[in-house]
């Protein structure tokens, strides 16, 4: 099996970029997934993060969980659960209009470092998609600005802490799927593993790696390299051992941005063989209801939504049909 793909983002000013550059494209259009390390982000302000995530949690959210796994039976289940994940969450917007000063519970130094850790991650996205588009041929801010929208990129993050789980075969702490969002920035636990992606149709591990920032594309970059690179399934496998935590940052589409495939990278491509063009909030809503299903449908049906206004009778046809 192939070396999962580590990208040193330290060799970019070196002599080294022609190498470094390479390995990026071959991970978004053999991955979709990479890890980065000397990506910006210092250890100082990481340790921070985690210690604050990990306190935050046993202090706020272990017993709710443990509340919630008592009154569904999951310690008792028997068979899998498919409709659900072990894990316990709460969501940071960051863009257009932060809301870290609306989540309850939060004390102030972690309030304080998240909004830091916020703007480095922000900062790498753009600078990742820069590089996208030198690898793409594309001009320097296409993506930036296919992100762009009216208001600016949507931009987010889900803190999560994927406790032990008593019957790991029966229960996955995240299911299968592929993120419906622009391209994704993951600090994960360097402790405790979980996290795989399917390639060449075997689940493969994404090693943890302490300070690593992982990387990985959602549908519409998928979308607009016209399948160049993938957006490809990916879940998180319960531990019987150790709390495992995860913080993925979702640097997403304005919800008015349009999905397209750039023209320019469809030169060799017949009519039959070019992604369907979307509006982002189109796709967001297709998505919400259908996360775990296969994506071809979804972009048609955004594709759908996005030229008619479609009413909540045909959405819910929609998400029948789909089922």
């Amino acid at each position: 099996m192939e070396n999962f793909p580590i990208v040193d983002m330290g060799k970019l000013n070196t002599e080294d970029r022609k190498s470094t550059m390479e390995l990026i494209k071959d991970a978004c259009e053999n991955w979709g997934f990479f890890e980065c390390v000397n990506h910006g982000i210092s250890i100082e302000m990481m340790d921070t993060v985690e210690k604050l995530t990990k306190e935050h949690y046993k202090k706020c959210m272990e017993q709710r969980f443990k509340e919630m796994v008592a009154t569904k039976g999951l310690e008792c289940v028997q068979s899998e659960i498919d409709d659900l994940d072990w894990e316990s969450t709460f969501f940071l917007r960051h863009l257009p209009v932060s809301s870290i000063s609306e989540i309850p519970d939060l004390d102030d130094d972690y309030r304080k470092v998240m909004k830091e850790f916020a703007l480095k991650l922000e900062e790498l996205a753009e600078e990742l998609l820069d590089l996208l588009c030198e690898n793409l041929g594309l001009e320097k801010g296409y993506l930036k600005k296919a992100f762009y929208g009216s208001k600016g990129p949507n931009f987010g993050t889900k803190v999560s802490n994927y406790p032990p789980c008593p019957k790991p075969a029966l229960i996955k702490a995240l299911r299968a799927h592929t993120d419906a969002g622009g391209i994704i920035l993951l600090f994960q636990d360097d402790k405790v593993s979980g996290l795989q992606l399917l390639k060449d149709e075997q689940w493969i591990d994404v090693p943890p790696m302490r300070h690593s920032i992982v990387i990985n594309l959602g549908d519409p970059l998928e979308v607009i390299t016209n399948g160049k690179y993938k957006s490809v399934m990916h879940r998180v496998i319960a531990q019987t051992d150790g709390a495992r935590m995860s913080i993925p940052s979702f640097y997403n589409q304005g919800g008015d941005a349009v999905i397209s495939p750039a023209s320019t990278l469809l030169k060799e491509h017949e009519p039959s063989e070019v992604h369907p063009k979307f509006v982002f909030d189109a796709y967001m809503k297709i998505s919400m209801g259908l996360k775990f299903q296969a994506t071809e449908p979804r972009f048609e049906l955004a594709e759908i939504m996005s030229i008619v206004k479609v009413g909540p009778v045909v959405r819910l046809w929609i998400c029948v049909w789909l089922s």
